[in-house]
């Protein structure tokens, strides 16, 4: 893969800044987060795995009751919640979700618009579930085993090896 001079220059900064050690590791990650990206868009059903974080101020009337409340009305996405204080005012907590992405995205939206709250983030995963053994497990989306590949340079290293293995 070729790159003309200054996006080479900005990939360089980039993992530096990030602190990636190979152009490879760095670019699998963009590639990841571009194919996330564009599965969210095209399947906005599709199932995730996701993180909520949020702060809130405990004295707001009653909050902590309304967001305890939201993740018990929500609780075939809500897997785990972690609450933490931080001082006399604000409480952290972290919710881990899993759903389809509308439902995760729709729940976080309503918990980072409590008023109240504040700093909220979601971190989304796109993943595949596939059924066995009894019941679900989830994999990141990029390795899933049903993924096509395309044509062109970029190869996985599996493929790579069965080339090397049966050259034609």
């Amino acid at each position: 893969m070729s790159l003309d001079d200054d996006l080479a220059d900005a990939f360089e900064a980039l993992m530096r800044e990030r602190g990636y050690e190979n152009r490879s590791e760095a670019f699998r990650d963009l590639l990841r987060h571009g194919l996330g990206e564009m599965r969210r868009r095209e399947q906005p059903r599709g199932p995730c795995v996701a993180v909520l974080s949020y702060l809130y101020n405990h004295h707001e009337r009653q909050l902590a009751a309304r967001l305890t409340d939201a993740q018990h009305e929500h609780h075939e996405i809500t897997v785990a919640a972690t609450h933490a204080h931080l001082d006399h005012d604000h409480c952290i907590e972290t919710l881990i979700l899993r759903g389809p992405t509308d439902r995760v995205q729709a729940f976080s939206q309503s918990v980072i618009t409590q008023p109240g709250v504040s700093h909220g983030q979601l971190h989304l995963i796109p993943v595949a579930v596939h059924r066995a053994h009894g019941h679900d497990h989830v994999e990141p989306l990029a390795t899933h085993h049903g993924a096509h590949s395309g044509a062109g340079a970029v190869r996985s290293r599996s493929a790579r090896a069965r080339q090397r293995a049966n050259p034609r």
